[in-house]
């Protein structure tokens, strides 16, 4: 039999518990469930129906698109059938030159019939068979409804595929983060980073960047706050709005004395019991659609003490290249165990004077003087 000491029993139980409360799950969607049916009003989702048609899964669509046009049949052949039999086309006169002239539906003797000359109707076919006589005043009433009714369904039905297909979260899916996050000295700053990549060569215009901090905290009065959110400001190089996202950038989380990572340290991380969100605004270039790219880290995806190995290179020929096998890999780097021993002014320049970074080559790229021009970019 396996035996297992207490503290990987304890070790297994909070991680199944961070597990089951991870509120924003690495693609980005929200683990969350509103109300009961006590509160859950359904009427409110059918007031916005183009939203929910819109947010509903694929195959609700086309079976809502099957639906609504052969429903739209059946119905208008129904009428049809209706007139028909009402004025007695279904009968067999005497005078075969009479019947001829009184009817209002050529060739419409069943339902069946009636059914196909509604969808001929509709769908503008038109074989020739059947045919409005022009002695009934309810089958011209009767034609311009039903091809209203046809025109108004195929604009919704192209309207909402055209939604679906062009919702602006597609291209979010084209965006990713780092599997991890890192906690290293970067500018002699001792901060959190996170790498993002667009893997299209098309920008995302107006991109800025922000986190919120999800923990349980209690509030001098006594109050339980569940998902507490505190804002986690993130930078690049540039800022951090207006972002050139041509190539994978590196976030910044500065963490000092107002930062909430400022009470953690190397041994206590991984017992701390938070989430961290990220998040990235845009706008597509090719479509001027907004879009939002969300991810969260759990404290066991934070490693204290390391750094992210370079993505970018240039080659001799004067390229730029990207190697995204390296996008979430990290090494070892020198790092202090606390915030407070870094802010220490005894210690940090003791940890800055060992923090000697000799530049790391990205294996498999040649590298070239950085004085050297170049004019082609490729991604």
């Amino acid at each position: 039999m396996f035996q297992f000491t207490r503290k990987q029993i304890q070790n297994h139980l909070v991680e199944r518990k961070i597990k089951r409360t991870r509120f924003v799950t690495k693609d980005g969607h929200c683990n969350i469930k509103f109300g009961t049916t006590e509160y859950h009003n359904h009427f409110a989702f059918l007031m916005d129906f183009w939203t929910t048609f819109v947010e509903i899964h694929w195959c609700f669509v086309i079976v809502l698109f099957a639906a609504a046009f052969t429903g739209s049949w059946f119905i208008f052949g129904l009428l049809w059938y209706s007139l028909a039999k009402n004025n007695g086309d279904f009968e067999v006169l005497q005078n075969s030159a009479e019947s001829q002239r009184m009817k209002c539906i050529e060739n419409i003797n069943s339902l069946t019939t009636a059914f196909l000359y509604s969808l001929e109707t509709q769908t503008t076919i038109g074989y020739g068979g059947r045919a409005l006589t022009g002695h009934c005043p309810g089958t011209v009433a009767l034609l311009i409804i039903q091809s209203l009714m046809g025109a108004i369904i195929n604009c919704f039905m192209c309207g909402l595929i055209l939604a679906k297909i062009s919702l602006p979260k597609r291209r979010a899916k084209t965006v990713t983060f780092s599997e991890t996050a890192v906690i290293c000295l970067w500018k002699g700053n001792l901060c959190l980073q996170i790498r993002v990549a667009n893997l299209r060569k098309t920008l995302l215009i107006g991109s800025h960047i922000y986190g919120k901090l999800l923990r349980t905290t209690i509030t001098p009065e006594g109050e339980t706050i569940i998902l507490d959110q505190v804002n986690i400001d993130f930078l690049v190089d540039a800022g951090k709005d207006n972002l050139f996202f041509v190539c994978p950038l590196t976030l910044y989380h500065v963490i000092d004395k107002s930062s909430p990572f400022s009470e953690m340290a190397a041994d206590t991380l991984q017992q701390q019991d938070f989430e961290l969100v990220v998040f990235l605004d845009g706008m597509a270039e090719s479509t001027s659609l907004s879009c939002q790219v969300r991810t969260s880290y759990l404290p066991r995806e934070i490693k204290w003490g390391y750094s992210f190995l370079p993505v970018i290179s240039r080659t001799k020929g004067g390229k730029y290249r990207v190697d995204l096998s390296n996008f979430s890999k990290t090494e070892p780097a020198v790092t202090p165990h606390c915030a407070y021993c870094f802010h220490n002014e005894h210690n940090k320049e003791f940890i800055l004077h060992q923090h000697v970074r000799e530049g790391i080559d990205n294996l498999g790229f040649d590298v070239i003087d950085l004085q050297d021009s170049v004019d082609v970019t490729e991604g």
